[in-house]
């Protein structure tokens, strides 16, 4: 059984973390606060740490830099702070992930399914290139004119899956499945906002797309050569 820490000061949060992620199958234990985080971690050595980013005393990113010294552990950053700046300083410092208050539960729940799917399975050795789009399945890495891009693991799982079927359209519920292992249909607009988000990294514009097309009234696909 695999175990998560969560770590959040608002105690109704880790009261729902806790009991969606038990139901799905997960032994959790909880922490606070930042010094207690790393009391926990260096204690139970979870599989994987769901962690926010604002906490008393040690912040989250403390927190996440002095746990991925210590151990390469999956980390899924929890918080309520958008800004595109503390994204992507969330993933340089060591998250695998990034989820935005206020959530869905079952949306965590598939996100912490889906990365350790990930740092568990087998790395494809594969690079796929669309005009100067690139993507290393590999090192997890996707480079645009030669420049990286920082993606959440969803974003890249997503970028991935239609980059190895182009010109194949994939309806809203598909890539929910394809990319997280569940589908609900009340989460299936959950995609139109991954997809803005990495047309946005990529700098696609959404009205005349260069990379991710919109099929009307079905879903998403990849551009071909």
């Amino acid at each position: 059984m695999d175990k998560i820490l969560v770590v959040d000061d608002e105690i109704k949060i880790v009261q729902l973390l806790r009991a969606y992620l038990e139901r799905a199958g997960y032994q959790v234990v909880v922490a606070g606060d930042g010094s207690s985080a790393v009391a926990v971690f260096r204690r139970e050595h979870p599989n994987l740490v769901v962690l926010d980013l604002m906490l008393p005393g040690l912040d989250g990113l403390d927190v996440a830099q002095l746990m991925r010294s210590e151990e390469n552990v999956p980390i899924i950053m929890l918080t309520a702070r958008v800004g595109e700046n503390d994204r992507i300083l969330g993933l340089e410092l060591g998250a695998d992930d990034y989820v935005t208050k206020p959530f869905s539960p079952r949306e965590v729940v598939a996100r912490v399914k889906a990365v350790l799917r990930r740092v568990r399975g087998e790395p494809e050795e594969e690079v796929l290139t669309l005009d100067n789009l690139s993507l290393d399945s590999q090192r997890r890495k996707v480079t645009l004119g030669g420049k990286e891009i920082p993606l959440t693991v969803t974003e890249f799982e997503l970028l991935h899956l239609l980059m190895r079927h182009p010109g194949r359209v994939f309806t809203r519920l598909q890539l929910l499945e394809q990319i997280q292992g569940v589908a609900y249909d009340s989460y299936e607009r959950t995609v139109d906002t991954h997809i803005k988000n990495l047309r946005q990294k990529l700098g696609d514009n959404s009205r005349r797309p260069r990379f991710i097309l919109t099929v009307h009234r079905v879903g998403y696909k990849i551009a071909e050569e």
